[in-house]
């Protein structure tokens, strides 16, 4: 019997010697790498569950990077990718895109180069020109005009300049594109507001300054020197600023797009666009700034840096939001922001009825320190603050640039 088990361990190890052999031919293979993505079968295939649950999102796919994009809207991090056993979402999209093409039988449909890339048509180039050369037009007829002819230049100029910008967030960069993203702000609350924070930078300062004094005792007669003064120099820098806004969006989707199909991870992806945000919103910035100054130095007025630069910041910021399909947070931003000017002058009218002097004394205060246009810097300037920082969390995800706009 023992002479018997050592045959039979002879023999085994002999037979052995082929087994290991083929083992070894085995792992030799094992470690070569694989050209395409093989499918795990049975159950303990993680991946399958997760297919059926997103089938509809792979099979309208055209390229991993959709995938991609629609299961980070949905919640899948690279965390979450690790336990479906892929190092990050990327490879875990490009293993579902691969296996959903092979499961319908039918290949993959194909992706022209760059076919969601937004590029620089003439078209948007000459809107997004449009409201400042209508805006000059209509601070030149009022100052070439007096009278009762003003008010109608007034009131037809504003209404171009609205109706160009209004063209011009229909398209281009600052219009939404793709299927389930909003074109324009559709809250009324939000084009309200907006239309709010631009009068005021127009007469808010003026009624304000004069609302302290105990006026106004008259109309806005069209003028910086009039008994409510107009100030024009925000809003004509704001409408030459709509070209910088458009290439600062074109700009920042373009290469956003880019870093998307060269990135590896949704935290590599982020961490490279969120400087490219920065970057625009800075640069947006500091041309506003020179529109600002040279407007204020034609027109002789003040630029109104302080005032007027949070604003612009915060329409641009609203609009990336926006345009990325993030409607919420810009309309409650813009909102605070008007809600701010409108509370401070109404504590100063409310500050006249008899027992309620205390309600203007903050008002006050502040105008005696900084001026009429302490209110509207520090009111957008917070709400934009808010906006940037909900901005650098939000448009630095995939699924922000994704093209069929998967945002949930």
């Amino acid at each position: 019997m023992p002479g018997g088990r050592r045959g039979d361990v002879g023999g085994s190890a002999a037979h052995g010697g082929t087994r290991g052999h083929g083992r070894g031919t085995v792992l030799h293979r094992d470690r070569a790498p694989a050209a395409t993505p093989t499918p795990r079968r049975g159950a303990a295939d993680p991946v399958r569950t997760l297919l059926h649950r997103h089938r509809e999102l792979c099979e309208r796919a055209v390229d991993p990077l959709e995938i991609a994009a629609g299961l980070e809207a949905h919640g899948v991090t690279d965390r979450t990718a690790a336990r479906f056993r892929h190092r990050d979402v990327f490879s875990l999209a490009e293993e579902m895109y691969a296996r959903i093409a092979r499961g319908t039988g039918t290949p993959a449909p194909s992706r022209p180069e760059h076919r969601d890339e937004p590029r620089a048509g003439a078209g948007w180039i000459v809107l997004s020109l449009l409201p400042g050369a209508l805006g000059a037009a209509t601070v030149a007829g009022l100052h070439l005009t007096a009278g009762r002819i003003r008010p109608a230049v007034a009131a037809i100029g504003a209404l171009s300049v609205a109706l160009a910008v209004r063209a011009l967030l229909r398209r281009g960069p600052l219009s939404s594109r793709g299927p389930g993203r909003t074109t324009g702000l559709r809250s009324p609350g939000a084009r309200a507001w907006t239309c709010w924070l631009l009068v005021y930078a127009v007469l808010g300062d003026g009624l304000l300054g004069a609302a302290v004094g105990g006026g106004p005792d008259e109309l806005p007669d069209g003028t910086a020197t009039g008994p409510w003064p107009l100030t024009t120099v925000p809003v004509l820098a704001l409408a030459l600023a709509c070209a910088p806004a458009c290439w600062a969006a074109h700009l920042f989707a373009v290469r956003a797009r880019r870093r998307l199909t060269v990135s590896r991870g949704l935290d590599e992806f982020a961490a490279s666009v969120r400087p490219l945000l920065l970057a625009v919103f800075a640069g947006f910035l500091c041309a506003l700034a020179v529109l600002l100054a040279v407007c204020g130095r034609v027109l002789h007025e003040p630029a109104g840096l302080a005032q007027t630069l949070p604003l612009g910041a915060l329409l641009l910021l609203a609009r990336l939001l926006t345009t990325h399909g993030f409607t919420h947070a810009p309309a409650v931003a813009l909102g605070a922001a008007a809600w701010a000017e409108v509370t401070a002058q109404a504590s100063v009218f409310a500050g006249r009825l008899p027992g309620c002097d205390p309600l203007a004394v903050p008002v006050d205060t502040l105008l005696t320190a900084w001026g009429p246009g302490s209110v509207p810097a520090l009111a957008c300037a917070a709400a934009a603050t808010a906006l940037l920082v909900h901005a650098a969390r939000t448009l630095t995800r995939a699924s922000a640039h994704a093209p069929t706009g998967t945002q949930p």
